[in-house]
């Protein structure tokens, strides 16, 4: 299975160290010295981004085997998956922010 948002790392045992230091420059425990590097807003949008084209493209496929342009369903559930999958790592991504956001203003009372 690929991972849509580039998140999961094959081999090494740092997680997502690897996608961490592969998307922004940066090692888990800081940023880098090389030239400047991504903000998380920037990132956070090319994944919105990439989710969205995934979701495009899932609903292109399912349209194309209705109509008859395409035979494949293998592809078309593929494609859906692909996009489910996403969908579901970007939702999970936005319940964690908003249980941080959460504790720091509970930290700030």
């Amino acid at each position: 299975m690929s991972d849509p948002l580039g998140l999961i790392r094959s081999s090494g045992s740092h997680g997502l160290g690897g996608a961490f230091q592969a998307r922004t420059g940066a090692t888990p425990e800081g940023p880098s010295s090389g030239p400047a590097q991504p903000s998380f807003k920037n990132v956070l949008l090319e994944n919105i981004q990439q989710v969205n084209e995934l979701q495009r493209e899932a609903t292109t496929a399912i349209e194309d085997l209705q109509t008859g342009r395409r035979a494949d369903v293998e592809g078309v559930i593929t494609a859906t998956q692909k996009a489910d999958a996403a969908f579901h790592m970007l939702v999970a991504l936005r319940n964690k922010l908003s249980t941080a956001f959460e504790e720091v203003k509970q930290m700030r009372t």
